[in-house]
Order: C-alpha cells, then sequence, then structure tokens
C-alpha cells in the first residue's frame, strides 16, 4: 500500500507539473520574451524545484495536518485522496485547461474523512475566492490606468531589458508554484509518515519539475496565446502579480489556486482591452466552468472511492450514480431546449 501511495503521488506530481507550466511561464511564452515552449518550460522546472525545496515546507504543513489530524490518516485513504485529485487534474490537463491543484486536493481531503478542522477549511475557501478577484481587479485597473498615457515606442535595448524582467518575473511565478503546489501531491504522504517535510519538498518537486518540462506544453499554449494577447509590459505585470499574492500565501501555509490566479489576471488585462467580450471566448467558458466542476469531481470521486473500498457502503455509490445519471440527463434535456428554441426562432415559426 506504501509503495501504491508513493506512485500514486508521483503521478499526481506529474499532472501538477503539466498544469503549473502554463500559469508561470505562458505569458513570457505568450508575450514572445521566450520563443520556443522548451526554453520556457525548463525555466518554469528549475523555479518549481528551487521553490519548492526552499519555501513548501509550510504548505505541505498545511496540507499535512492542518485540515484533518494526523490520527487519522492511513495509507488507504492517502491513495483515495491522491488518486482521486490526480484523476481531476489529469482530465483538466487532457483538456488542456490550466486547473487549481489546491483545490483539487483540499477537496479529496474534504470528503475522504469526516474529521476536518472546519475553520481552517472555510479560511482556505475564502481565500481561493478572495485572491484571484483580487489579481482580476488590480489587472484591470493597472491597465485601465497605463492605457490613458500615450504609447511609447521602445529602442531595441529597452525591449531586451523588458524581456529579461518578464522571464525573471515567470520564473519568480514557477518559484512561488513550488513553494504552493508541490504541497498538494506529498502532504498526504507527509500525513502518514511515509515522507518527511524535507523529502516530500525534495522529491514532490523533482517530479513536478519532470511533469512541467515533459507535459506542460498544451497548457503553455492555453494560457500563452488562446486567451488573449499581450505585449512585454503587460506580461511583467501579470507574472508579477500572481507570483507576489502566492509567495504571500505561501509563507502564511495558505494553499491557493495559481493557475486561476493568473489566469484571472490574464482574463482582466483582455476586459481591460477588449470589454466583456472577453468572456464569450470559447476558451474561457470552458475554462470557468473546468473552475466550477474540478473540485466537486474531486470531492465526489474521493468519496466514492472510501465509501466503496473502506466502508463497503454500496447505497451511497448507487445515490451518488442516480444524481450523476440526473444530472447529465436534466444538462440533456436543457440542451435540447436550446437547441429546438434556435430552430424555432431561426425558422420563425413553430411545428
Amino acid at each position: 500500500m506504501e509503495i501504491a501511495a508513493i506512485l500514486f503521488s508521483l503521478f499526481f506530481a506529474l499532472n501538477i507539473g503539466a498544469s503549473g507550466a502554463a500559469a508561470s511561464m505562458g505569458i513570457a511564452y505568450g508575450s514572445g520574451a521566450i520563443k520556443k515552449p522548451i526554453y520556457a518550460l525548463s525555466v518554469c522546472a528549475v523555479g518549481i524545484l528551487a521553490g519548492s525545496v526552499i519555501g513548501g515546507g509550510e504548505v505541505v504543513k498545511t496540507i499535512s495536518s492542518g485540515i484533518m489530524p494526523e490520527s487519522v490518516i492511513t495509507l488507504e485513504i492517502v491513495c483515495i485522496i491522491i488518486g482521486s485529485a490526480a484523476l481531476s487534474l489529469f482530465i483538466a490537463n487532457l483538456l488542456a485547461i490550466p486547473l487549481s491543484t489546491s483545490e483539487v486536493t483540499v477537496g479529496a481531503v474534504a470528503a475522504a474523512y469526516k474529521v476536518l478542522y472546519v475553520k481552517s477549511i472555510l479560511v482556505i475557501v475564502s481565500f481561493w475566492v478572495i485572491i484571484p478577484i483580487v489579481a482580476f481587479v488590480f489587472t484591470f485597473v493597472v491597465v485601465k490606468i497605463i492605457r490613458l498615457f500615450p504609447k511609447r515606442t521602445l529602442s531595441k535595448k529597452g525591449t531586451l531589458i523588458l524581456s529579461v524582467v518578464l522571464i525573471i518575473s515567470g520564473f519568480l511565478e514557477a518559484f512561488s508554484a513550488g513553494m504552493n503546489n508541490v504541497a498538494n501531491a506529498v502532504g498526504p504522504l507527509v500525513a502518514s509518515g511515509v515522507l518527511s517535510v524535507g523529502q516530500g519538498t525534495l522529491y514532490g518537486g523533482i517530479f513536478v519539475a519532470i511533469g512541467a518540462l515533459l507535459l506542460g506544453r498544451r497548457v503553455l499554449e492555453t494560457n500563452g496565446k488562446k486567451i488573449t494577447r499581450y505585449q512585454t509590459g503587460e506580461g511583467i505585470l501579470l507574472s508579477s502579480t500572481g507570483a507576489g499574492l502566492v509567495i504571500v500565501s505561501s509563507i502564511f501555509g495558505l494553499p491557493v489556486p495559481l493557475t486561476q490566479i493568473t489566469s484571472s489576471s490574464i482574463i482582466g488585462l483582455g476586459m481591460a482591452k477588449g470589454g466583456p467580450n472577453i468572456f464569450h471566448k470559447h476558451v474561457v467558458k470552458k475554462m470557468l466552468k473546468v473552475w466550477v466542476v474540478s473540485p466537486f469531481l474531486s470531492l465526489s470521486l474521493s468519496y466514492l472511492l472510501v465509501s466503496l473500498f473502506l466502508k463497503g457502503d454500496y447505497y451511497s455509490i448507487f445515490i451518488m450514480m442516480s444524481v450523476l445519471l440526473a444530472s447529465l440527463g436534466a444538462l440533456s434535456l436543457m440542451k435540447a431546449v436550446k437547441n429546438e428554441s434556435s430552430s424555432i426562432h431561426e425558422q420563425g415559426g413553430g411545428i
């Protein structure tokens, strides 16, 4: 069981790297400061490993003992927590959607056992809402203010300096990802005594970095080029906003959604430049839907696995499957009604 828990954790770490790559280096890549994806992902991998080893301990402690008592965590629970969180994140990576690993992990932990530190979870969840909103508003306001002043043409040297600053900002954002996100993969292992905090931050950092390097290309493209276009100066604003907010949160041991913070900043930039039309983009709509669904998916999977393998509660499984089928049926019906209404409108009448 210990080997299974470690394997689940390493698989989760690889997927965290694939998702975190877009959040940290997508901006430098999208603005053209780094031309090739492999270079962007390499910088991301180094930043993640450094952040994990140097400053990842506090968030590891929160995930391992600040949400639920260590006394109730077993290897079976660890496998379920990491397995359900990893599956949720893997699905998001297949869809090329940058997803918060903190949300899916805490969602899985919350469902895995009934003994929770409710106040700690409420504080964490409140910051999941507050910090992306702060990132969105801050970026929106700053871009609006900048656009009030006339544009100046930079010299070649000035452009080069800004590109270097942007790459450094992206590295700091990757560093913040290492501080905050690696804990999601190794926190449950630390709680169960399989790894120490130091071992967790080192091994977790290595595998998250490998995941970014080998699997981060598709999500890098989504955050870098598919939401909105931005210039080098705008990229510095986006990366520094995300890095600053996540580093401060990590110092206080708060697991926060780096991917959502960065993506919210990008959406704020797009709205400041083009208005609310940014929300009509297909990729943005898909991203918002995944953000809402993913924590509940992880929570449901975790609860389902606990009921099946630890409690033998087949009735709960039947109820959850019934709810799932009812939800899918309702969504299908709503889509059919919408399509029918559109057809009637286009044809100018009814049957």
